[in-house]
């Protein structure tokens, strides 16, 4: 994989289905996320949103019935190689899922064990990229004195927080968001927004959300998902005001209006 660009990486979905078993879950999507933008997926449930999620970071080589065809490409570099190291595509691809998920180790050691994991030994060097991680996230002035405290202690929108944190500090070049305010409260998901909003530029980011609202206040642009012949699809991708005000699809029309799904 290509390391030390100066700018994010566009991402990009070419032809892209994916099959658990006998089960087409999503035919023939196409996508393309330009360097350091926001993309909104939406759709309605059980259109493979998350599911094309979890093939950009190949999460779906965990389960052995899944097969996937087409090409997805970061920066240029296929994901789907054989030969693609898959930590190093983590370290590159970064994940934030619905349900804030820290481990059950305190604040510190769970960006610690990240960064262990992929061979930082030194802690001096471990503790500097731990507070700058939770700077970034606007965390390390409420937990500075308490990172020792349990990660499981922290209010539900701090979590999640802690879970982007843990996601940035091996400095990717993507970070996919599978609904990362779905679980929290108006207040924290408000803070959680205004996150998004400072990583936009930083990294090229692919968010999942039914909330069509988040979507137009956050997303660049927008994929539109829909489920036909039983399985999902993308049927229209655009910049953010095309999507909601002057969409070409029939689909996206009536769903964006809320009048479908």
């Amino acid at each position: 994989m290509t390391e030390d660009r100066v700018l994010p990486p566009t991402l990009e979905l070419d032809d892209v289905s994916i099959r658990y078993g006998r089960h087409w879950a999503v035919r023939h999507a196409s996508l393309r996320v330009a360097s350091g933008e926001l993309m909104a997926l939406v759709g309605p449930s059980g259109c493979g949103k998350s599911s094309l999620l979890a093939a950009i970071n190949r999460m779906t080589d965990l389960l052995s019935e899944c097969t996937i065809t087409g090409d997805i490409r970061v920066g240029g570099d296929s994901v789907l190689d054989a030969q693609v190291s898959l930590p190093q595509l983590r370290r590159r691809v970064g994940m934030v899922f619905q349900q804030p998920n820290p481990f059950p180790l305190s604040i510190a050691d769970n960006l610690h064990f990240p960064l262990r994991e992929h061979g930082i030994a030194r802690r001096e060097r471990r503790e500097q990229m731990v507070e700058r991680a939770l700077r970034d996230v606007g965390l390390w002035t409420e937990v500075a004195g308490r990172l020792d405290r349990s990660a499981l202690t922290l209010s539900g929108g701090q979590q999640q927080r802690l879970c982007i944190a843990r996601a940035l500090i091996l400095a990717p070049d993507v970070l996919l968001l599978d609904e990362p305010c779905s679980a929290l409260d108006p207040i924290a998901t408000a803070s959680v927004e205004a996150l998004i909003r400072e990583l936009k530029g930083r990294f090229t980011m692919l968010m999942v959300t039914h909330n069509l609202a988040q979507a137009r206040r956050l997303a660049d642009s927008v994929s539109v998902c829909w489920v036909e012949d039983g399985c999902g699809c993308v049927v229209e991708s655009g910049g953010t005001e095309h999507i909601f005000t002057t969409p070409s699809h029939p689909v996206t029309r009536a769903y964006c209006q809320g009048l479908a799904g």
